[in-house]
């Protein structure tokens, strides 16, 4: 607090800037895989580093509230989280920016801009790259739990073309559990031909493995550290999130066997 006391008081407009800015930087992290504790130390951080005072942060699962304080001035604000997705490209950036304002190599307009940036940032790759290579690292999970030859080929076309269809649903906007149900369903009954055409001796791990693509990791793992860092409330929603799409994964699995009449895994 010693050194902050130290900065010269802002005015109530660069205030609104200053809550601005870095509210939209808590945004960005929040919406892209960000645990919360990282969000609130990042919106401090920066938030600090442009000139207020202090800065006191309330990290909700679906919003963001600030209050900052810059001598007898305060503004709070709160913004909502539309979405939650992963996005390691932008928790990168954020926290470079970050680091790029403390050290007094950005000022304000330039952290606009590079948060306008990355507010429309573009896919990096090619979206049948990202098929492909979804089917590839399915495939080598199947290896990896036993599958022969057979079991990666079919583990392969499962996922890839479970991929395809999730990037479909997607972008026409469906509510996420259903695109987890359908995509699991898609991926099962593809996997399942190991079964029906006798392509292996092991043709469940094809099912298996063509559905890990689903698997809510950064949900789960963000939801165990939350509830460690005492964010409870964050940490139990994330945690409900990752059961509902487990959930929506098994259920896409069980589909799939009932209509190709395997009865077990």
């Amino acid at each position: 607090m010693h050194s902050a006391t130290a900065k010269p008081p802002l005015d109530y407009e660069t205030l609104r800037d200053v809550i601005d800015l870095a509210l939209w930087a808590g945004q960005l992290l929040l919406q892209n895989g960000a645990e919360t504790a990282r969000v609130e130390e990042s919106v401090h951080r920066l938030g600090t580093a442009l000139g207020a005072h202090w800065m006191d942060i309330l990290v909700s699962p679906n919003a963001i509230m600030v209050t900052t304080t810059s001598d007898q001035e305060f503004r709070t604000k709160i913004r909502r989280v539309v979405a939650m997705g992963v996005n390691m490209q932008i928790l990168a950036e954020v926290r470079a920016l970050v680091h790029q304002v403390e050290r007094g190599q950005t000022d304000r307009a330039g952290t606009r801009e590079v948060l306008t940036r990355l507010s429309h940032l573009k896919p990096q790759y090619n979206r049948w790259i990202v098929v492909v290579l979804v089917g590839l690292g399915c495939a080598a999970f199947s290896r990896l739990f036993g599958g022969d030859w057979p079991v990666f080929l079919v583990t392969f076309v499962a996922a890839a073309v479970a991929q395809f269809v999730r990037q479909e649903l997607q972008w026409r906007h469906f509510n996420s559990l259903i695109v987890v149900v359908v995509t699991s369903f898609f991926a099962s009954l593809i996997g399942a031909s190991a079964t029906l055409y006798n392509l292996s001796p092991q043709p469940q791990t094809a099912m298996i493995s063509s559905v890990i693509l689903l698997v809510p990791g950064i949900h789960l793992v963000n939801a165990m550290r939350d509830l460690v860092s005492g964010h409870l409330v964050t940490g139990m929603v994330r945690g409900v999130v990752g059961g509902m799409v487990s959930l929506g994964i098994a259920l896409g699995l069980v589909m799939a066997m009932r209509l190709v009449g395997i009865s077990g895994l």
